[in-house]
């Protein structure tokens, strides 16, 4: 161990990892969240790993290589990595869609790195762990979603010797045998740093000298959105979710959520505003928490009101006060629901908003009544029971919603298809057949291979009794320019853009129709997957997009405080007295 050396880099993997060479077409898959389609946007569980192990005397810095690969045309991955010289490499593999990435990375600081160590963790490595780990490229990998103690423990037994056996959540190898220790670590509370810990993050640029590495994506320092995770775990049991209650007790031993405490919560979010002044997206529907949880989280809003705008989620219908009590708490708030259809016999067999569109109305209306800046509704393509024609018939379902509630601009929606992967895990994944799904991969390196095919229509690794493939992504274009004609009828886009977004619609179809060959000869020119990302946004009010120059003063002077305090009695103690078992 260095005193002033590097004991851990966790490693953020593009998608694909040579995507800048190997074009996809990836049409809409990412068009619904903020990264693109390299997904640059690393877990938020990984701040939170680094937070933990500096709180206890380790130097631990996060490297995205997918947000420096596409924000860097010239950036050198592979000698940036070798560049590095840790202790240990983490390498997150938590979303499925960064399976060729990951390993990629992992050949990377293997050919580089022969002799240090590399772990995985994230959910997708948690899953496939017993595959993973007979890979020559990976010596560790940490299952379950709540790392941050098990990898202290592995950390300090690499550095300072001790018993893998002992280490809770952890699969390795002794020799050629491969060793599945219990997973017993699955703590009830999140007592710990926040998730993320934005101020690991600020803290780290200047300890690490690099603003670029931990961006959390493409385009967050003119757009600086926070999300911030209430719980882990979910109350829910969605068919096709690999982070439903079902997924999470197969794969992390969890039977239920575990929350922040409102205090640390409510904390979390007037931290962060000391920071920035963008939206703070609180990941998970509040009431899961309970009743008494939910209202004590919105009292303490309510005595001391955020400045920013929160973005809540809403996982079934609103049929009391919670947003008469949501709109006198918060002063600018939005809500973004994922009602998957607008048919009620397909949410019932996805077992989300399983209850009448009368209710779903109702929901809506209360929000916009009771003061919602935006009320975002979401829709999915290739879902159990979904026929073509019921794909596409979400676009006249949002027409007659916005004619009921008064043609009101808060509402907007969107659709995506369920893509590239439906979740391992999930019960439609599980038990393909009864939900009718015929699934095309099942192990990891069929998925691994899967993400470098010529489109996304060829990744998919399902089809449905009702849909095939090909009617996948038909029924997502036709939905997707019914969608646009939609917001241009409302006003809501203009005619320009109108205009380039179906041209972009059209582009983005033909490519798939000739499985790539578009783009890879070049004829298409530039494909851009952007056919409803700029609608997810929310105004940041003045002209600020970060907190005023006394307040960054301060959270400053705090973190070099803080950094002195880790080294003088954490770091110097860990570094002098601590000896080898």
């Amino acid at each position: 161990m260095r005193l002033f050396g590097t004991d851990l880099v966790l490693l953020h993997p593009p998608s694909v990892y040579d995507f800048r060479k190997t074009r996809s077409e990836y049409g809409p898959i990412s068009d619904v969240i903020f990264s693109s389609p390299a997904f640059e946007m690393y877990p938020i569980g990984l701040t939170s790993i680094a937070s933990h192990l500096e709180e206890h005397g380790h130097n631990v810095r996060i490297v995205n290589v997918a947000h420096r690969m596409v924000s860097e045309p010239d950036y050198d991955a592979e000698g940036a990595i070798a560049r590095l010289d840790p202790a240990a490499f983490g390498i997150g593999l938590h979303w499925l869609p960064h399976a060729h990435g990951a390993l990629e990375l992992a050949r990377i600081v293997r050919r580089h790195h022969p002799g240090t160590p590399i772990i995985f963790g994230g959910l997708s490595a948690s899953y496939f762990h017993e595959e993973l780990i007979r890979s020559a490229d990976v010596d560790y990998v940490l299952r379950g979603d709540t790392t941050e103690e098990p990898m202290l423990q592995l950390l300090r037994t690499l550095q300072m010797g001790g018993d893998l056996d002992k280490i809770p959540n952890l699969t390795w190898k002794r020799g050629a045998e491969v060793v599945v220790n219990p997973l017993t670590y699955a703590p009830a509370r999140l007592d710990g740093p926040a998730i993320p810990d934005v101020f690991y993050a600020v803290r780290s640029v200047f300890k690490y000298r690099s603003l670029a590495d931990v961006v959390p994506f493409t385009g967050w320092l003119e757009y600086p959105i926070t999300g911030l995770l209430t719980s882990r775990g979910c109350s829910m049991a969605c068919a096709v979710c690999g982070g439903s209650r079902p997924a999470y007790r197969a794969i992390c031993n969890r039977p239920g959520p575990a929350f922040r405490s409102p205090e640390t919560l409510v904390s979390d979010v007037h931290r962060i505003q000391r920071f920035s002044r963008g939206p703070i997206f609180l990941i998970h529907d509040l009431r899961q928490g309970g009743r008494k949880w939910t209202a004590e989280v919105l009292e303490r809003f309510e005595r001391k009101r955020p400045k920013n705008e929160i973005v809540l989620e809403l996982f079934a219908p609103v049929e009391d006060d919670y947003l008469a009590r949501v709109g006198a708490a918060l002063p600018r708030w939005s809500v973004e629901i994922t009602l998957e259809s607008h048919l009620e016999r397909i949410r019932a067999l996805n077992r989300r908003f399983d209850c009448g569109n009368d209710v779903i109305e109702q929901t809506v209306r209360k929000a916009l009544e009771n003061g919602a800046g935006r009320v975002d509704l979401f829709f999915l393509v290739g879902l159990p029971g979904q026929s073509y024609e019921d794909a596409v018939g979400c676009v006249d379902f949002c027409r007659t919603l916005v004619q009921r509630l008064g043609g009101d601009r808060r509402l907007s929606f969107f659709v995506a298809p369920l893509a590239p992967f439906l979740d391992p895990g999930s019960d439609a994944f599980e038990q393909s057949e009864r939900y009718g799904y015929r699934v095309r991969f099942r192990t990891l390196e069929e998925h691994r291979r899967a993400l470098i095919a010529p489109t996304w229509k060829e990744m998919l690794n399902y089809e449905t009794e009702w849909m095939t493939r090909d009617e996948i992504a038909a029924a997502t274009y036709e939905a997707l320019r019914g969608m646009t004609r939609l917001k241009y009828e409302r006003g809501q886009i203009p005619a320009e853009v109108f205009g380039a977004t179906l041209d972009a619609i059209g582009a983005s179809e033909r490519a798939v129709e000739k499985g790539g060959a578009l783009i890879r000869d070049g004829s298409a020119g530039t494909l851009p997957p952007r056919f409803q990302k700029n609608d997810l946004v929310w105004k940041i009010p003045g002209r600020r997009r970060f907190a005023s120059l006394p307040s960054l003063a301060g959270v400053a002077v705090e973190l070099a405080a803080r950094e002195a305090r880790l080294l003088l009695t954490r770091r110097l103690p860990l570094y002098f007295f601590r000896r080898p078992a």
